[in-house]
């Protein structure tokens, strides 16, 4: 007796130690708020904010409303208490599916349908049986004869075939009758089924021990990425032309389109987009060497035809504005490797609702003006306004709205400008700029003294009138044939107007003609060359792969 009295005390022991442990390191259930958002071009980073009130000793914080498309390995927590606080393990996991509340009613449900479609099986049963009965008294019963030998009544068949027909059709039409419950029954019992299964979780459950030094209230910063969020640059460019006493102004303004499909609602958060690109991946690609060999022999046809079938063949893997209303603008936050536009206020992006945009930014620039043609393409010319990119946000490539003198024009892509490059964009068509480029001579023959090579040799003449009430500076862009064989060659002929650039911003062949045109004026710029080649051979000019 004193030996088990001993267990007993000890077995005691032990259930209040663990009743110490667990009361030290209770679950806290919790509820997050979403408090910021950083949306990338290729991403976003969320900041939720968990307050809670902790006992003294170990507890363990228990948040169950994190979204699916969130990535664990960027998960963060930090935060601050009233008492020394220890952050210690962090968990993020799936929960079980839970089954739905009213199991047991559903299941009352199901079984009573159930019942219900057994009991129209035996109903089915029977109408075949009464048809089957029906059919054998058909078949059995004597055909035409009566008691005697005699043929029976007319009328008789008639009442005879009635019968049967009337136990027949009602026999059909009790099996179709039963069949049509059966198939509501079959739909119903499909739906509690469905029902009736755990429901997947829709949430990520985190869990994080903390340590308090004393009872306080805690506030945590929970800090993750998802990739089901972007937002794509947009710009508007306005240009005021000027005029004779009036010097052209253009405007840029930039805007943020943003589109999340996180699976969680972004419900009054403090909003901001950033440049950093973070879907690029960590370091530069590694370049594999280049290998200079002969080729191997081609393979046999029957070999190819084999491998193409088994290319083609499916794989397991997955290929994965009275006075005109002020819009606001974000405020510009440069770092060294980024730079952030924080929307003003707070605002809610909810989930898979569109895209939703923003001005965050806006400039001031005075352009310079040029019009620009390239006649053998097009005789129209293009008024261009050029300038800097002064600011320290890079020009990310999107689609421009272009607006000239208030008149919207078209579209025009940006491309990426980093700050202290020239952005060049165009305004359509500047129709009192007049441009007309004609052939003049164009001979084709032989050349050498015994006749020993071909020539193609071509003169141009292009006619330019500025019909402004102002100078405007031109610029006309043509071309002379490039040889890559050195049995071709090329001359430019001396009555061509010397042009002011050759190779054009690194394209062969292509000269420029820049001037300022007097208000008025009418220029002609002239170019010729030559092109000279074996007579045993053709020459054909084509345009060089973009």
């Amino acid at each position: 007796m004193r030996r088990l009295l001993s267990f007993t005390g000890i077995g005691f022991g032990i259930s209040l130690a663990a009743l110490s442990v667990a009361a030290q390191a209770a679950d806290i259930e919790s509820t997050s708020r979403i408090d910021s958002v950083t949306v990338y071009p290729d991403g976003a980073t969320v900041v939720r904010v968990i307050k809670a009130d902790l006992a003294a000793g170990d507890s363990t914080l228990l948040a169950r409303d994190l979204p699916l498309s969130l990535d664990p390995s960027s998960l963060r927590v930090e935060g601050e208490g009233g008492a020394k606080l220890t952050i210690g393990a962090i968990d993020i996991r799936t929960p079980r599916p839970s089954p739905p509340a009213n199991l047991p009613e559903i299941d009352r449900r199901i079984e009573t349908l159930r019942d219900q479609r057994a009991a129209l099986d035996g109903a089915i049963a029977a109408a075949n049986a009464r048809r089957k009965f029906a059919e054998r008294f058909a078949e059995s019963a004597p055909a035409g004869i009566g008691d005697k030998g005699e043929a029976r009544p007319l009328s008789e068949w008639r009442s005879a075939f009635a019968a049967v027909a009337e136990e027949v059709a009602a026999s059909d039409a009790a099996v179709r009758e039963a069949k049509v419950k059966q198939r509501d029954i079959d739909r119903t019992l499909a739906g509690l089924d469905a029902e009736r299964r755990a429901t997947p979780p829709r949430k990520l459950e985190l869990r994080i021990d903390l340590s308090a030094a004393a009872a306080s209230a805690a506030t945590l910063r929970v800090t993750y990425a998802v990739r089901g969020a972007r937002w794509t640059p947009l710009y508007d460019a306005r240009l005021d032309t000027g005029g004779k006493s009036k010097k052209p102004s253009l405007e840029l303004i930039r805007r943020a389109e943003i589109n999340q499909s996180t699976g969680e609602d972004w419900n009054d958060v403090a909003l901001a987009v950033s440049t950093v690109r973070t879907a690029t991946g960590g370091s530069a690609p590694e370049l594999r060497p280049l290998i200079a060999h002969y080729p191997a022999p081609p393979r046999p046809l029957v070999e190819m035809q084999r491998d193409a079938i088994a290319a083609a063949a499916p794989t397991a893997r997955a290929k994965s504005e009275a006075a005109p209303a002020q819009e606001q603008e974000a405020t510009l936050d440069v770092t060294g490797f980024q730079v952030v536009f924080r929307i003003p206020g707070r605002v809610s992006l909810p989930a898979q609702q569109g895209a939703k945009g923003f001005r965050i930014a806006s400039a001031a620039i005075a352009p310079a003006l040029i019009v620009r043609a390239a006649p053998a393409l097009d005789e129209t010319a293009f008024l261009e306004a050029g300038f800097k990119n002064a600011e320290d946000a890079p020009l990310l490539p999107g689609n421009v709205s272009i607006y000239r003198d208030g008149v919207f024009v078209g579209r025009s892509p940006m491309r990426l400008t980093p700050k202290d490059e020239t952005v060049r964009l165009g305004f359509g068509a500047d129709d009192k700029v007049r441009i007309a480029r004609t052939l003049v001579r164009k001979i084709e023959g032989t050349a050498g003294i015994t006749g020993s090579s071909k020539t193609d040799e071509r003169e141009f003449k292009t006619a330019i009138r500025n019909g402004h009430d102002f100078p405007i500076k031109v610029s006309i862009e043509d071309q002379i044939p490039v040889s890559e064989n050195e049995d071709i060659t090329v001359e430019m002929l001396p009555l061509t107007t010397p042009p002011t650039a050759r190779d054009l911003r690194d394209r062969r062949g292509v000269l420029e003609w820049a001037f300022e045109a007097a208000p008025g004026e009418a220029r002609d710029i002239k170019l010729g060359w030559r092109v000279r080649w074996p007579k045993d051979k053709a020459v054909v000019l084509s345009p060089a792969p973009r």
